[in-house]
Parts: structure tokens; sequence; C-alpha cells
């Protein structure tokens, strides 16, 4: 990480401010759109049920990725806070993650377990639509609430692992968030990354593909699915594959020959996933339209009870 004072290695002051502009809009774009989502789940009666569970499930772990990446943001504008008269006399307040070790320690949990809760929620959402539309029959409340306990308790446990020595937080490149950091080149570090890849990546991602690919082929006879059958996987591959391809080739050749500005990629490409899951596990299935006819139904009401006075 960057000494105080002196901006971060391979990055200058512009990329910095960039960084957290970027990480800005992807935070309040997540938290808005899914924080619309709990909010249908909140008020729409007709959306409580137990395949609707998986997906609240997922909004509420997307919502946790993107109050982490809110943090990033806060942390690299704060950077770029500058002081004095004129702008070429103007130096940084902060050159260093401002929430001391500890509380890195604190946000690389709080975003990998998020991560960890938002990858297995898509699993398991893929899971219940196979389940609801191959075998016809309806996702018992015992069920989904079990899958979505599991979720949790599996992300919240292989989170805790590297606070208790296997893998580790650490900075990123831009030393502006804390998430897992990469393999030091021994044993513990890199078996905890490729068994911890396996189950909560791997695995998820052959879930998906595996569940929307007998859905197509079990719904084809009837018409295309009233879901997308593609997009779900797509966003795991692509938003989160990135992220998980960095940690392997630094695993396997170290991080020497990646520039820093390319190691800040895949995060950034990664925050934008709750936005996307958002857009299209809301807005595909919905869960924005009964928010809306719901205000429609009060706002007729309400015209209707000032004619009646």
């Amino acid at each position: 990480m960057a000494e105080a004072g002196s901006l971060p290695t391979g990055f200058g002051e512009l990329e910095v401010l960039a960084v957290g502009v970027v990480l800005l809009v992807e935070a309040l774009a997540g938290l808005s759109l899914n924080s619309l989502t709990v909010l249908s789940f909140c008020t729409s009666p007709e959306l409580r049920t137990p395949s609707h569970l998986l997906v609240l499930s997922l909004a509420l772990a997307d919502s946790g990725v993107s109050l982490n990446t809110l943090t990033g943001a806060t942390s690299s504008l704060l950077r770029c806070g500058c002081r004095g008269q004129g702008r070429s006399l103007c130096p940084c307040l902060r050159r260093r993650w401002p929430y001391g070790s500890g509380g890195c320690q604190a946000h690389g949990f709080q975003g990998f377990a998020a991560a960890l809760a938002s990858i297995c929620s898509s699993a398991a959402v893929a899971w219940g639509r196979y389940h609801h539309y191959c075998t016809r029959s309806r996702l018992a409340w015992s069920t989904a609430g079990s899958l979505v306990l599991f979720v949790w308790l599996s992300s919240a446990f292989w989170a805790a692992l590297p606070l208790l020595g296997w893998g580790h937080y650490d900075y990123e490149p831009l030393g502006t968030c804390c998430s897992l950091g990469y393999p030091r080149g021994d044993r513990n570090s890199t078996s905890f990354l490729f068994i911890m890849a396996f189950f909560n990546f791997l695995l998820p991602l052959f879930i998906t593909l595996t569940s929307y690919r007998l859905m197509e082929q079990k719904l084809r006879r009837t018409g295309p699915p009233q879901v997308n059958t593609t997009l779900p996987a797509r966003t795991l591959l692509l938003g989160w594959g990135p992220y998980a391809l960095l940690h392997l080739c630094a695993a396997l050749a170290g991080t020497a020959l990646i520039p820093p500005r390319l190691q800040v990629v895949p995060a950034l490409i990664a925050k934008m996933v709750p936005t996307v899951n958002a857009v299209n596990y809301a807005l595909g299935s919905g869960i924005w339209q009964c928010l809306s006819l719901q205000r429609s139904g009060w706002d007729s009401a309400q015209r209707a009870a000032r004619v009646l006075r």
C-alpha cells in the first residue's frame, strides 16, 4: 500500500479520482435498485412466496456488495480531497486506507461474505426456477427458508476463515478497498483459494448453467421460457470470472507481471453485478411492476376517498 503523501504505485491522481467516481456510481445504482426490490417484497403481499424469498436473499446480498463498494468509493474520493489555495499546491488529504487494519479486516469480511452470498443466491434462484417450471410442484417455505439459511451460513463460514488464518484479507492495489488477498505463494493461501473457488464459484456456476439448460430443454416444446435463461449464468461467469481468474494467475505466477491498473479492472466489473442482477431478476420477473401497480391502487383509492368526501 502507498505511503502517506504518495500515490499508489502505478496510478495517477486522475486515475484514483476516476476509480472513485466509478465505484460511487456502481454503489449508488446497486443500492437504489436492490432497495427497490426489497421494498417491493415488503409492501406487496403477492410477492411473499417461497420462490421470491430466494430473489429477496439475492437482493440483500447484492445490497451488501454495494455497501462495501460505497466504502471503497468514499476512501478513493477522500484520497482526492485537497487543501491549499492552488491546484498545483493542493496535496491530497489521504494516501492510505482511512479505517485502520481492523477496519480493513472487517471491510474484507463483509464484502467477501456478501459476494459469496450473491453468487450462491443466484444458484439458489436458478434451482428454484428449475423446480418450479420443470417439476410443476410448488417450492415449500421450509425448503426455501432452509436454502436461504444455508447460503448465508455457508458464506459467513467461508468469509470467516481468512480471519482465522486460512487465507487472508489485504488491501486492493489502489489501497482504497480491502478484499481477499492474493495468494502469497504458500500452501496455506493457495489451498484456500482453490478449495473456496470450487465450492463458491465453480459449483454455483455449474448449478446455474445446468438448471437453466434443463429448463430450456423441458420448456422448448411449449414455447420460450418466461424468464431469461442465459443472462444469469453469463452474469456469474463474466462478472465474477475475471476476479477469480486474477487470483488464479496470482496463485500460479504472482502479480509482478500484471500491471496495477489491470488488477483494478476485475474488481470494478464484479461490483457492477448487483445492478445487473437487480435489472434481470426484479425487472425481468415483474417484481418492480407489482410495486408500481400497488402505488397506482393507493392513488386510485385516495382519489375515490376525496370524491366521497
